[in-house]
């Protein structure tokens, strides 16, 4: 009698391996599936509905300029923006900047390319999601006015505009 109950529970263990093995499978199939629905919501091709173009995912920049985005050409022809162009770039939490837009080859047709000090404007990270909108005629500043305060300018000896601001 004891060996005809072996066979049996060797068969419900193969069964419960079995329905685990399936489990799981199923498991690694949904977020392949999530993957792939996250990256087409990015995208724009989620289930037929058609997202905005100028919502792009942030990448690390190139250069070193503070007001300078990069995008594809095919992006830049599909927003309709040319080389040097003034962008909105609207971040996290109501945040936005403006910025000039440059074409850059290297750059995927879904990503922007900023720096970190954009960035860090925007409070966004790598792998977010912003809005690029253009932003039309913005006239030049007549002047700027650069207040240090007095303690974080203790100790600090020569001219502060050439060593300081020209760069910019």
């Amino acid at each position: 009698a004891s060996a005809d109950r072996r066979p049996t529970g060797n068969i419900i263990e193969l069964t419960n391996r079995k329905k685990s093995i399936r489990h799981k499978s199923k498991m690694v199939k949904e977020e392949e599936s999530k993957d792939a629905d996250m990256k087409d919501a990015v995208l724009g091709a989620a289930a037929g509905k058609k997202r905005s173009p100028n919502r792009l995912i942030v990448d690390d920049a190139t250069n070193d300029d503070n007001s300078v985005i990069s995008l594809s050409p095919a992006k830049m022809e599909e927003l309709q923006l040319f080389r040097g162009d003034t962008v909105l770039i609207k971040g996290k939490k109501g945040r936005d900047t403006v910025c000039i837009v440059l074409s850059d080859e290297d750059c995927d047709d879904s990503n922007v390319r900023m720096n970190k000090v954009v960035r860090k404007n925007l409070r966004v990270r790598l792998a977010d999601i912003v809005t690029v909108t253009s932003c039309g005629d913005v006239p030049y500043g007549k002047r700027i006015h650069v207040l240090p305060l007095d303690d974080t300018i203790e100790g600090v000896t020569g001219n502060l505009f050439d060593v300081y601001l020209k760069p910019y």
